[in-house]
């Protein structure tokens, strides 16, 4: 290790892991749900990145930003979030942060991490990333290859020159000879065979400087929409460890979207790898989230409230209810609150063309779950029918909803937990635990937590139409 170097974890927080449905969805992707011992694949990667600095950089969707905050609140961490203003690929995020860091120092290493890997290992993580160091300082781009498992069809390949260069003060970094599109069986057998290769992880290790520098040579199409983006961003504090900052909407729509791999790597000479030998997983599919629960002798897995009899090579994800799998054989099933998917476990990568069909056919399902976060907390659409909706509502901690009134229904509200103010027309008064209110069609009201707890309540809709666009706002919070 070199002492002294600072390294800043910029983490890569977009994607929408469709691959993951009905799990995950667009409005809630893969790295924010709880798949790992109740734990997100964000939080765990914000837990691992704290080992090399307790400051991070995340680049993630503005749609976003408050599922974020919330998880760093809880996590106590601090940083800085880069809030995109559309998805543009991993080389305009990765630009965004470059541009963002080179203001305080362009010599510093950037760590680049997408949110969505799980790496049990942390510390043999660290060691790693270590490696890279003299590398990256000497102006080279590290990448970090996974030694393969197996001969996989999942994952790019990086060719790495047979020959080693030792570091000044760590282990070896390798030239990198080319990186490899995802093979087919045979050819992903032949690489194993010819060697030496890598599973392409996707993690870079560079300074502001070079990476900038890589960028403006190779891709200016990305290299000027990004500068001119940042040069206009605006800043929000939303609190002493958490910024959000805006990259210009305008110049930034202006940049080409592409992975940096294609953008830089596959152009730029100075690349350099280092082998990651620890497990490591990017969770692209239900066999990959399979793979990380411990199977039975007959190679089935269960997580959550799963029954399974009589069967062979199954997984159930069921944390709501029980779900039975009786006879099966090579089946993946996945239960929701609001859908279920059974698919072969040789169809897992199709799951996004499915997805896609949904969202064509208008199915709300395909982008959103039933329970939708918002900057205030979050509602639960528990049940609807003809004219009427209940809905679960939580409130955080001194949040309020927008001051609003709707033209076409009414609302019932009983608070299960906490203390609710409710404002209704001229009057504004408190409801504790078991007490309820009426709030009539075309009432201006707001509903508020002024507790130290969140507030929960249980609301009823009735009308004629009870679609999220029936509100008219009259005063927001945000």
């Amino acid at each position: 290790m070199i002492e002294n170097t600072s390294i800043t974890p910029v983490i890569l927080c977009g994607g929408s892991g469709t691959r993951l449905w009905p799990l995950s969805r667009k409005s809630f992707p893969k790295q924010f749900v709880p798949i790992i011992n109740q734990k997100s694949l964000f939080e765990l990667t914000l837990n691992r990145v704290k080992k090399l600095s307790d400051q991070c950089v995340i680049v993630a969707a503005k749609n976003h930003r408050f599922i974020i905050s919330d998880i760093i609140e809880k996590q106590g961490a601090s940083g800085t979030l880069l809030l995109e203003p559309e998805a543009k690929n991993t080389a305009a995020a990765m630009a965004l942060a470059a541009f963002h860091q080179s203001t305080k120092n362009p010599q510093e290493l950037l760590l680049f991490c997408p949110a969505d890997h799980h790496i049990p290992n942390e510390g043999l993580f660290c060691e790693t990333i270590q490696k890279g160091v003299p590398a990256a300082l000497k102006g080279e781009i590290v990448t970090f290859g996974v030694v393969p498992a197996f001969p996989s069809t999942a994952y790019g390949y990086i060719k790495q020159e047979r020959t080693g260069h030792q570091t000044r003060a760590t282990g070896e970094s390798f030239k990198v000879e080319k990186f490899i599109e995802k093979p087919n069986q045979e050819k992903a057998e032949q690489l194993l065979l010819a060697g030496p290769v890598l599973w392409n992880a996707g993690i870079f290790l560079c300074t502001a400087k070079t990476l900038l520098n890589a960028l403006k040579r190779h891709a200016p199409e990305i290299f000027g929409p990004c500068e001119k983006s940042m040069a206009a961003c605006r800043h929000e504090n939303q609190s002493n460890t958490l910024e959000f900052i805006y990259p210009d909407e305008a110049a930034f729509s202006k940049s080409v979207a592409n992975s940096i791999d294609y953008a830089v790597l596959e152009q730029h000479k100075q690349v350099a790898v280092v082998p990651f030998e620890g497990q490591w997983s990017d969770v692209g599919s239900w066999n990959g989230v399979a793979n990380l629960t411990e199977a039975d002798d007959n190679l089935n897995r269960v997580e959550g409230k799963g029954i399974i009899y009589e069967s062979k090579k199954t997984y159930v994800h069921a944390p709501h209810r029980p779900v039975v799998a009786l006879g099966t054989e090579d089946l993946l099933i996945i239960d929701t609150a609001d859908a279920v998917l059974v698919v072969n476990i040789d169809k897992a990568e199709k799951v996004k063309e499915v997805v896609a069909l949904l969202e064509e056919a208008q199915y709300a399902q395909a982008v959103s779950h039933r329970k939708v976060h918002r900057p205030w907390g979050w509602y639960d659409s528990v049940e609807y029918g003809e004219r009427f909706q209940v809905k679960r509502i939580g409130v955080k901690p001194g949040a309020a909803l927008s001051l609003q009134k709707h033209r076409q229904r009414a609302e019932h509200w009983i608070v299960v937990k906490g203390t609710a103010e409710v404002r209704k027309g001229k009057e504004t008064f408190l409801l504790s635990e078991n007490q309820s209110t009426y709030i009539p069609t075309g009432e201006v009201h707001r509903l508020a937590n002024p507790g130290k707890i969140e507030m929960e309540l249980i609301e009823v809709q009735a009308g004629h139409y009870l679609g999220e666009d029936d509100i008219i706002r009259l005063k927001d919070t945000i």
